[in-house]
């Protein structure tokens, strides 16, 4: 007899709170001392750092480096690596010359079990992650990924196009009953929904009541059901470049500063229900986009953006930690 499988979806939408105005404008001088006041962004500085996905077009990612030099300022202790397929081999056997690397990920497809994909798995010199993408439910995906979380690694899965209910049903079934039988399935991580495809022509005041909002809202607090996901919090799909972040010292507001502004306002709205969702321990910073976005960010500057777009929701110094370091390690340097 054939055990049921068990189904997490809610039946109802999470109950999640309403981003409050406060996550956006400072508190008013006459709030006085009733409310306590939270350290302010520049200060909250993660004191190391591990980029969990860094897509480089060789081994050395000499342009990466550059990018985030000056404003990690030494803080980096690890990155997470994607290369093209014909790097793959060789960076696995060399990348324990680099103290950097961390893991590497090694893309598989859902179409089919590749062996090839478990020979690196097993040969490899350094900790390695599977990575994939998901754009619809295929006859062969349940067996493929099973095979995959078999493998005991982190795997990957990007989520290309909008999470509609449709897509969150294959995804959400593809989880659930890949995992039956596996006693402690490896953490599955999915890139692409924090924050998730967006139209930047949608005014803010309309984006909180707007469908597609409430509906990411109630997906990601069903994603949060499976204690096995995390979420990685990369540069958003908008089809625009990474605003570029003014030096700190700057006094002048410039076109640059409205802009970042602005990118940091629209991810604060999708980067707090994540965080009443999943929590701050199961979210993980990275500065490479997602593999369907067609334009690149600059590492350095989505840093800060991502930085201070946490900072600016009132958390703690832990949260900063976690998300820009603890919870890398804990997933893929294990």
């Amino acid at each position: 007899m054939s055990s049921a499988v068990p189904h997490l979806r809610r039946k109802l939408p999470k109950d999640l709170p309403k981003l409050p105005q406060s996550a956006f404008t400072p508190p008013s001088s006459s709030a006085g001392d009733s409310f306590p006041i939270h350290p302010s962004p520049s200060k909250l500085q993660p004191p190391q750092v591990i980029d969990a996905n860094v897509v480089a077009r060789d081994a050395q990612f000499a342009q990466w480096k550059r990018e985030v030099g000056n404003v990690l300022d030494g803080r980096i202790h690890g990155v997470v690596l994607s290369l093209p397929a014909a790097e793959l081999d060789a960076a696995l056997k060399d990348a324990n010359r680099d103290p950097q690397i961390i893991s590497i990920l090694v893309p598989f497809s859902l179409d089919q079990v590749d062996k090839q994909v478990e020979a690196a798995v097993s040969s490899a010199t350094v900790p390695v992650a599977l990575s994939t993408v998901f754009a619809k439910s295929l006859p062969g995906a349940l067996d493929t990924l099973k095979w995959a979380l078999s493998l005991g690694r982190p795997i990957d899965i990007d989520i290309q196009g909008t999470l509609t209910d449709t897509l969150l049903d294959g995804l959400e079934e593809l989880i659930t009953k890949s995992s039956v039988g596996l006693e402690n399935p490896p953490p599955i991580v999915l890139s692409n929904i924090l924050p998730p495809p967006h139209d930047l022509d949608l005014p803010i005041v309309k984006l909180m009541n707007h469908p597609t909002y409430l509906a990411f809202q109630s997906q990601v607090a069903t994603l949060s059901l499976f204690p096995n996901v995390y979420v990685k919090f990369l540069p958003p799909n908008w089809d625009a470049p990474t605003p570029q972040t003014p030096f700190p010292s700057s006094p002048v507001e410039s076109n640059d500063t409205q802009q970042v502004n602005e990118w940091k306002r629209r991810i604060k709205m999708y980067l707090a229900p994540v965080m009443e969702a999943f929590g701050y321990e199961r979210i993980i910073f990275g500065s490479s986009p997602s593999s369907s976005a067609r334009i690149p960010a600059h590492a350095g500057d989505w840093f800060e953006i991502a930085r201070e777009s946490l900072a600016e929701l009132g958390v703690e110094q832990t949260y900063v930690d976690a998300v820009f370091y603890g919870t890398a390690a804990k997933v893929y340097k294990e």
